[in-house]
């Protein structure tokens, strides 16, 4: 493998923007700029938040260049065109999931230039499998593994609200740093899907003060917490007269005062007794007790302020009840 992977950057939560994606130039300018990669950028139009690994199969999947300056800002075009002045760089924004952009990045628009799929970095935590198994941010790096290209996701654990901005650079600086280092020094695993290698990483840090001071945070090797959420949406037609025309789209972490998103809904006469609301109770997921974690979990490393680093394989957990019995002794009838 090649010192400089040829990347491809996509995230779920859209292009630049203060409150909804204020990571992901950051971290394109350092791997850029600092490692000197090859980034090529794709990204899904609008934040698209626990969406998880999805396609959508029947829509037809637009996109349009973005050519970004260093705020951020920047032209949306129709057509590729050369880059004017301040720009930084061609960005391709896609009407669709952060699994659609890596899969039309890799197939269709850079076939066969990718050698590393880098998802984020995530608004919020990707600990546990509550959040993992609904996060686009990580449905985008699994799309890539499942391309057969190694894949990483990486995630910002928001803490303090709201986070200062002097912690971005230090968190963009050590996430290049761990990606580089992944990515040099590769896992092996005999289950994985590609040549007996680690299928994809899930990298969490914490934004906290510490991120600031001489030493840094600590990076563990975990394992992912399995846990559950309960309610995730609220019933709310016994308190309102006409259907919710806007929802908070961000994630589990994302600031209180977090843009909204437009939604249809039936006219007020229609409005009966099933109207519910995106209103998840996560209390016991961003804040649980230390003595609820299993030692050695993502979960148990971001609450102790701590970089996560969770290898994963691209497929769903299966428990090794038969692993080690013969097959004639795993077939069963049904008695009729």
């Amino acid at each position: 493998m090649s010192s400089k992977p040829r990347v491809l950057l996509t995230n779920d939560d859209g292009p630049p923007d203060p409150k909804e994606s204020p990571y992901v130039l950051g971290l394109y300018r350092h791997l850029t700029e600092k490692l000197g990669w090859d980034v090529k950028v794709v990204l899904p139009s609008t934040q698209k938040s626990w969406i998880g690994k999805a396609y959508h199969i029947k829509e037809v999947t637009k996109g349009s260049y973005f050519y970004p300056k260093e705020d951020g800002q920047g032209d949306i075009s129709t057509r590729s065109r050369p880059l004017r002045e301040r720009e930084l760089a061609e960005w391709i924004l896609l009407d669709g999931t952060p699994a659609t952009c890596t899969n039309v990045a890799l197939h269709n628009l850079f076939h066969g230039q990718i050698d590393l799929v880098i998802s984020g970095p995530n608004l919020g935590r990707n600990t546990s499998s509550a959040f993992a198994l609904s996060s686009g941010t990580i449905g985008a790096a699994l799309s890539g593994s499942l391309s057969g290209v190694r894949s990483i996701a990486i995630s910002y654990g928001t803490v303090v609200h709201p986070t200062p901005s002097t912690y971005f650079d230090p968190a963009h600086h050590l996430g290049t740093q761990i990606i580089q280092h992944l990515w040099a020094e590769w896992g092996k695993d005999e289950g994985g899907s590609r040549d007996g290698e680690i299928d994809l990483y899930s990298v969490n840090i914490p934004l906290i003060e510490e991120i600031l001071s001489e030493e840094g945070l600590k990076v563990c090797w975990t394992k992912m917490w399995r846990n559950s959420y309960g309610r995730l949406f609220k019933n709310i037609s016994h308190c309102h007269t006409r259907a919710p025309k806007d929802v908070k789209a961000a994630g589990p972490d994302a600031i209180s005062d977090s843009p909204t998103v437009k939604v249809s809904g039936p006219e007020p006469e229609e409005v009966g007794d099933l109207l519910f609301k995106w209103s998840p109770e996560m209390r016991g997921l961003i804040t649980p007790s230390l003595d609820s974690l299993p030692v050695g979990s993502d979960g148990w490393a971001i609450h102790k302020g701590w970089v996560s680093v969770t290898p994963l394989r691209a497929c769903f957990g299966e428990p090794f009840a038969h692993e080690h019995v013969e097959v004639e002794e795993r077939v069963w009838k049904m008695k009729l």
